[in-house]
C-alpha cells in the first residue's frame, strides 16, 4: 500500500469535523462499522492521532459515519412569530385593559 498525499489532511478535516461536533471517537467508529468498516476502535483511534494509516476507502467510510452523525445534530433554528406561546395580560406594555375586552366591557356596569 502506498501512501496517500491527501491522507493527513483528510485525517486533519476528520478530527476537525468531529471536535466540533462533539462525537466521540467511540461514537464514530460505531456508526462506520454499521457502515461495514473493517478497521476496530482502536485502529480508528490511531488512524485519527496520526499513528496508523488506513485504505482509501477505509477513510472514505470514517468521513461519511462522521457526516451522518453531523446531519443527524439538531440545529438551531430561527422562531418564527408564532413559535412563541399567547403573550400573557398586560404583555403589551398597557396599563389597563384593552379596549375592546371583557374588563373594558365591564368597567362601567356597575355605575
Amino acid at each position: 500500500m502506498s501512501f496517500d498525499p491527501n491522507e493527513p489532511e483528510q485525517r486533519r478535516r476528520l478530527r476537525a469535523a468531529i471536535k466540533a461536533a462533539g462525537i466521540s471517537v467511540s461514537e464514530l467508529w460505531l456508526k462506520y462499522f454499521s457502515l461495514s468498516g473493517d478497521a476496530g476502535e482502536y485502529e480508528v483511534e490511531a488512524y485519527l492521532q496520526g499513528l496508523l494509516s488506513l485504505p482509501a476507502v477505509q477513510r472514505d467510510l470514517l468521513a461519511l459515519a462522521a457526516n451522518e452523525l453531523i446531519d443527524d445534530l439538531p440545529r438551531p433554528r430561527a422562531p418564527y412569530s408564532d413559535d412563541f406561546g399567547p403573550e400573557p395580560a398586560g404583555a403589551d406594555g398597557g396599563d389597563g385593559p384593552t379596549p375592546g375586552s371583557a374588563d373594558d366591557r365591564t368597567a362601567g356596569a356597575d355605575e
